[in-house]
């Protein structure tokens, strides 16, 4: 088999991301499945654990696109109070789940993060884990301004997301003049940095979803001879890392 892997550019409006969480096909009748939830590690992304030890977090924190939660319950059990959001039902039940498991107290709620309705204005602090990519244009703006509302004066934004860059194995990426096209009017974008986002592909698990017919649906492209890794494994993701700050 190819070690480089390449399917069609798609289009967030393409994939149902609830269904990813459901088990099945996020691509309609498409036959293909991935094996879990490609940004579940089942811990929270190691740079979250390190901005946990700096003061860009802070206060009462939104988790936007918060998925099974394994981020919103870091925080919690650091002590933040946190609220999560995601648009998927089945997301943010199994996240509830966990939170149970393990005696957290978190609140998890379904939201269009588009527009957070009724949710107040008291956040000190959004954290974005690889949500942001997965909106359309008109949607990251109504976003940024979605979380304007819901933030106080002088809240952060700490936000991941596929960047474009020559390394970049994902479709949905993000240039940087997209980010400050849609987020600039409403945050100060303070850095843009280069980064890596732990996933849970290994290259082991891409080479078995290669052989099924369908894995071009998916728009994976990895060059598995030029992938970096952690120590465990799994691929890293190049991404942006950004920091801002509410107008």
């Amino acid at each position: 088999m190819d070690e480089h892997t390449q399917g069609p550019a798609l289009s967030p409006e393409e994939a149902d991301f609830d269904a990813i969480y459901r088990g099945e096909s996020p691509f309609g009748e498409s036959a293909f499945r991935f094996e879990r939830v490609p940004w579940d590690i089942g811990e929270p992304q190691p740079r979250l654990i390190e901005l946990a030890d700096t003061d860009r977090i802070r206060g009462e924190v939104l988790d936007a696109g918060c998925g099974l939660g394994e981020n919103s319950l870091f925080l919690a059990e650091r002590g933040y109070r946190v609220l999560g959001v995601d648009a998927s039902p089945a997301a943010i039940e199994q996240a509830r789940q966990r939170a149970r498991q393990r005696g957290v107290a978190v609140e998890f709620e379904v939201a269009d993060v588009t527009s957070l309705d009724g949710i107040e204005q008291r956040f000190d602090t959004v954290l974005d884990s690889a949500l942001y990519h997965c909106l359309v244009e008109q949607q990251r703006r109504d976003y940024s301004a979605a979380l304007h509302r819901v933030t106080k004066p002088g809240a952060q934004l700490n936000l991941f997301c596929f960047s474009d860059g020559p390394d970049s194995l994902m479709p949905f990426q993000v240039s940087q003049d997209d980010l400050h096209a849609n987020l600039g009017g409403h945050w100060n974008i303070t850095s843009i940095e280069s980064t890596y986002y732990t996933s849970a592909f290994t290259p082991d698990s891409i080479r078995a979803m290669a052989g099924h017919n369908d894995f071009e649906a998916a728009g994976l492209a990895f060059n598995l001879d030029a992938v970096e890794t952690d120590e465990q494994g799994r691929i890293l993701l190049p991404v942006w890392q950004v920091h801002a700050e509410r107008r």
